[in-house]
């Protein structure tokens, strides 16, 4: 059900992090991490009616369905139909815009794990606020942006706010990675698997055939394809394959791939 109150800030030129934050949470209604359907309609149409407020002048007579088809053309990037983090983030810029920074530093699965490894200091299997906040540091002077302390910890807060479904005051894994494009999110392609600590050891078990401790990469393809195949109904295609397992692989110390760090792409975070 959406917000009755006012939409926020969509007259705005460029928005801080917290008014982004605003208008996406006022916007995705139901909190599954897209626009879509009468939730996309309804900001179209509130912001086709900032944009007029705020002096746009219309240049077209074409249709309200027409123009929602081109502006989706426009911003709708992987053409799924609704708008996700990344793509409001074009529509609306905020001033630092933050969001897309990040995309030019974590640009694909592999490095949003690497980045998870190296950020995950404590390797507790969650990113805290202090450790977050150095993430966002690094990730700023990367992309040359000047910040400050405040704005350091606006975005801090916000990312929180964001990505952290829960509400514990830190992200998992899974949290953390909605900050990728969805097509290069291949967590979701596992998001329907959700293991208790009984059916996560009886799966290590069964797949870390020698019984040596870890998962090796031949080992992760077995267990990746079956558990595409099982949530998915189709077949796990070598490209794919490939790339999910080089994604996972990130995670793994020198190539071997402990129970801790397979928890937290299968179970979304630790349960041990």
């Amino acid at each position: 059900m959406a917000n009755k109150q006012q939409p926020p800030f969509l007259h705005l030129a460029e928005l801080t992090a917290s008014q982004f934050l605003e208008i996406w949470k006022h916007f995705d209604a139901d909190g599954n991490g897209y626009i879509e359907g009468k939730e996309l309609e309804n900001f179209f149409r509130e912001l086709e009616k900032a944009r007029r407020g705020a002096g746009v002048k219309e240049i077209t007579n074409a249709s309200f369905s027409e123009k929602m088809k081109e502006f989706m053309q426009k911003f709708d990037k992987n053409a799924d139909g609704k708008i996700e983090l990344s793509e409001l983030a074009q529509i609306l810029p905020t001033e630092e815009n933050f969001l897309l920074c990040f995309r030019q530093f974590v640009s694909s699965s592999s490095e949003f794990m690497a980045a998870w490894r190296r950020y995950d200091t404590d390797r507790s299997g969650y990113i805290e606020a202090n450790e977050l906040k150095g993430f966002l540091s690094d990730l700023l002077k990367r992309a040359n942006r000047h910040y400050d302390d405040q704005k350091l910890h606006e975005y801090t807060q916000t990312i929180l706010k964001m990505f952290d479904t829960n509400g514990d005051g830190k992200l998992c894994l899974s949290e953390m990675a909605r900050l990728l494009p969805v097509q290069e999110n291949f967590l979701l392609k596992f998001k329907e698997v959700k293991l208790t600590a009984e059916q996560f050891n009886a799966i290590f078990t069964f797949y870390d055939k020698d019984g040596n401790g870890y998962i090796d990469e031949q080992e992760l393809d077995a267990l990746l394809k079956d558990m595409y195949e099982k949530n998915n109904k189709k077949d796990l295609d070598h490209q794919n394959l490939a790339s999910y397992r080089d994604s996972i692989m990130a995670l793994s110390d020198g190539g071997k791939l402990y129970r801790k760090e397979l928890e937290l792409v299968l179970c979304g975070e630790p349960i041990m």
